[in-house]
């Protein structure tokens, strides 16, 4: 049993650092920025039920209406809640458009370089684990702000996009919609030793099978929640295949093909829109080319601008961030 322990721990540290390229951390990730308001990113010690012992982050901006969207943003492996919801843009958006931000942090305890468990049974099963967490999170947000709980979005990176996909998978009828970023589908693994293949170079299912791993995964018999897709076709850490996969994995669960149906750019990279019967956009992809693995942004304060570079957050002349709160009409 020590044998094994120790091998595993081995795997978790080798795993963390492929994610995002990073050697082991031994301590909590620093925070290095602070938010651009008189508001703060507070954590939040006793939020509910906490299965997965995560840490509650959460951002309320100054004077925030009741009956505002909940925005859950899911930090990739190094990274902490508080840098990368800044970073990416979320909590500029969050003062601007008046939302609040749920930011979930993994502790070291549960993986050495921080990266959400996306590969873990455990921690992608309802009622368990860190998505049980997750959700208590959200509960906690939604009493105490007045939260619209119809307008609840999960959106993450790397490892926090793989969180996304089994979240969305987990809790469909708690999400209006999901923002994948260099994410993984749900169930492409569910142990340690899956979860290399499934980064690099990914599995290939038929969308029938990626979408009743969906489907098994909760009792949801109501409408599921839209998706939004974001990859880097140079990302050789999460491997552009997994776009395709997601792409056929959430078309197929809202009961329409993966062969888009309308097509157009943006800031100039192609992006393919996917609806069902009624017309509707239900999955939408944005693939940015040449871009890595990482999170895209725009800094700056012009119209769809946002965020700042920092490690796995690229300028790439588009903040991903800006394109979901439009999506989800946050603005």
């Amino acid at each position: 049993m020590r044998i094994f322990t120790r091998t595993r721990h081995l795997l978790l540290l080798l795993l963390s650092a492929v994610l995002l390229g990073a050697p082991a951390a031994h301590a909590a990730p620093p925070s290095t920025t602070a938010p651009p308001s008189t508001a703060a990113i507070t954590e939040i010690p006793n939020f509910g039920d906490n299965p997965g012992n995560l840490q509650m982050f959460q951002y309320v901006p100054e004077g925030l209406p009741e009956g505002r969207p909940v925005v859950v943003v899911l930090h990739g492996c190094t990274q902490n809640a508080t840098d990368y919801g800044n970073d990416s843009g979320w909590v500029e958006l969050a003062d601007a458009w008046q939302f609040s931000l749920v930011l979930p942090q993994q502790r070291l305890i549960n993986n050495f370089n921080y990266c959400f468990n996306w590969f873990e049974r455990t921690d992608t099963t309802r009622g368990s684990g860190e998505v049980a967490s997750v959700i208590s999170m959200v509960d906690y947000a939604i009493d105490a702000v007045g939260a619209d709980s119809s307008r609840v979005y999960v959106t993450g990176l790397s490892a926090g996009g793989g969180m996304t996909s089994a979240l969305l998978a987990t809790y469909p009828e708690r999400f209006a919609g999901g923002g994948i970023v260099a994410g993984i589908p749900y169930r492409c693994a569910a142990a340690l030793y899956e979860a290399f293949m499934c980064m690099n170079p990914g599995k290939n299912l038929s969308p029938s099978a990626w979408g009743d791993l969906v489907r098994s995964a909760s009792s949801h018999d109501g409408a599921w929640p839209t998706v939004s897709i974001w990859h880097g076709n140079a990302d050789y850490t999460v491997a552009v295949a997994n776009q395709r996969e997601l792409i056929e994995q959430w078309t197929n669960v809202h009961g329409t093909d993966a062969t888009p149906d309308r097509t157009d750019t943006v800031a100039g990279y192609p992006r393919e829109f996917y609806e069902d019967a009624n017309g509707n956009t239900v999955v939408e992809s944005v693939t940015v080319t040449g871009m890595g693995h990482g999170q895209p942004v725009d800094p700056g304060t012009g119209e769809g601008q946002c965020g700042r570079t920092a490690a796995h957050v690229l300028d790439v002349d588009v903040c991903a961030a800006w394109h979901l709160g439009q999506t989800w009409n946050l603005s």
